[in-house]
């Protein structure tokens, strides 16, 4: 059986993510790109389908780098609506400590959902909470990413630090080192995928400074470096975690960071806002990531992350929607707009071009999570596309197809392709019952919240 060829031809515009040219589309066989092609030019050998790409603007597929799935049970939450971050987590132990599978099940399908439809292809979920009966918590998370077809960075994240000890979360939410270990080594055994390609990836996520042990930290980074897997976690997100690390440590949070192992190319750290000028040099000679997180920071008025700074110093820098009760969704397009405004904020409207942060949203999101072989549209890269038609009110009188994915606030792709497969047609998810899977999640919502 002859292999299937796919021309995605002619699209209205195109972002590669590396300045190649495509403005004539590409061709897709075997789940991977075979061609770009310039404005005229035609495939080398036949193509069994041609799509026309003329009404659509064309980009990689995006990356989300930092998330919490199950936190789309606690959208818009009346007692947490206006505090900060440590507040606000006091405040949400309580309730996520009930979380059961089915719950969870249901909250991960609903944020994968949600990000499938804003033209994101891959996904790192930080998952920490392992209540009583939730132990098989990111297993629940690997069911769910298959359901969808979708790509997912699986962190194992974990609490060891409970209030008892200094800590901020409560007792019922933390669990021993030994079980975190042992845990982490079974999930990379069972899941974890290493070649182009791979759909379920692990990493190892220690929460935050303020909920687990350094003994965890560092037993955690020498596991990741025997097994050659990912780092990932919260640093320098508010002044009071500065301030804990301080007290707790006596240390900053980079030096925190770097007396457990963790200052090197294998991390990448959600946040990232209050380093100082030392600190970015050092993360940048270290090429340690950073995963900027614009509307959760606006929500618990956080700050704003030095991006442009972090990458003159040679620190990566990619984007992340964060938890679902922080943001309080899951739009990986319009958080490539929030990211937009805010940095101009800091930088300048020059500087912050939708280029760049198209770039961060995909080949920098990339680079995060260790992939070479998606974020761009080249050769030899992963079919994973998102294609966005401009043919809506808000986009009537816009002239640059590109920005006005961004000024006027797409929010919802009209196609997505991930390993060469549709996964949405006519902005909708194939095979999905949204309606079924919005009520049954409305359903778990309330009973969390109820207790």
């Amino acid at each position: 059986m002859p292999a299937i060829r796919i021309w995605l031809k002619n699209p209205l515009a195109v972002f590669t993510a590396n300045d190649l040219d495509a403005r004539g589309g590409l061709v897709v066989e075997n789940g991977v790109i075979v061609e770009l092609l310039a404005t005229g030019q035609s495939p080398e050998k036949p193509c069994n389908q041609v799509f026309d790409a003329r009404e659509h603007v064309l980009l990689p597929g995006l990356i989300n780098t930092h998330h919490h799935f199950y936190q789309t049970l606690t959208r818009a939450w009346a007692p947490v609506v206006n505090q900060p971050l440590f507040p606000w987590l006091k405040t949400l132990y309580p309730v996520w400590a009930r979380l059961t599978p089915a719950k969870l099940a249901l909250a991960s399908k609903v944020a994968l959902t949600e990000l499938l439809l804003s033209g994101c292809t891959t996904a790192a979920d930080h998952h920490y909470l392992f209540p009583d009966g939730l132990e098989n918590a990111i297993d629940v998370q690997v069911q769910s990413v298959r359901e969808l077809g979708m790509r997912a960075m699986l962190t194992r994240g974990s609490m060891s630090l409970g209030e008892a000890d200094g800590g901020l979360p409560p007792q019922q939410t933390v669990q021993q080192g030994q079980v975190i270990l042992e845990d982490s080594q079974r999930l990379i055994d069972c899941y974890h995928e290493r070649d182009d390609g791979a759909q379920i990836q692990i990493a190892l996520a220690p929460c935050s400074p303020f909920s687990v042990t350094t003994e965890i930290m560092a037993e955690s980074a020498a596991l990741a470096e025997k097994l050659d897997v990912r780092l990932h976690t919260h640093l320098a997100e508010t002044l009071d975690e500065e301030d804990f690390c301080l007290q707790r440590f006596g240390l900053r949070t980079v030096d925190y960071l770097d007396s457990v192992g963790w200052l090197g190319p294998r991390t990448w750290l959600a946040h990232g806002i209050h380093f100082n000028a030392q600190e970015i040099a050092r993360l940048g000679q270290a090429r340690t990531g950073i995963c900027h997180c614009p509307s959760s920071n606006m929500r618990l008025a956080s700050g704003i992350c030095p991006t442009l700074d972090l990458t003159a110093a040679g620190a990566p820098v990619g984007l992340g929607v964060d938890g679902s009760a922080s943001n309080d969704g899951s739009n990986m397009i319009l958080e490539a707009k929030q990211a937009l405004y805010l940095q101009r904020l800091r930088y300048g409207a020059e500087k912050i071009t939708p280029d760049r942060v198209l770039g961060w949203a995909t080949r920098g999101s990339a680079q995060l999570l260790g992939r070479g072989d998606i974020g761009q549209l080249a050769v030899g890269k992963q079919a994973d596309l998102a294609l966005f038609k401009l043919d809506e009110l808000r986009f009537s009188g816009s002239h640059d197809p590109l920005s006005a994915l961004l000024l006027c606030g797409a929010d919802r792709a009209d196609r997505v392709m991930i390993g060469g497969k549709w996964r949405v047609v006519n902005g909708q998810v194939e095979g999905l019952d949204l309606k079924g899977l919005i009520a049954d999640h409305r359903q778990a919502a309330a009973e969390l919240i109820r207790g």
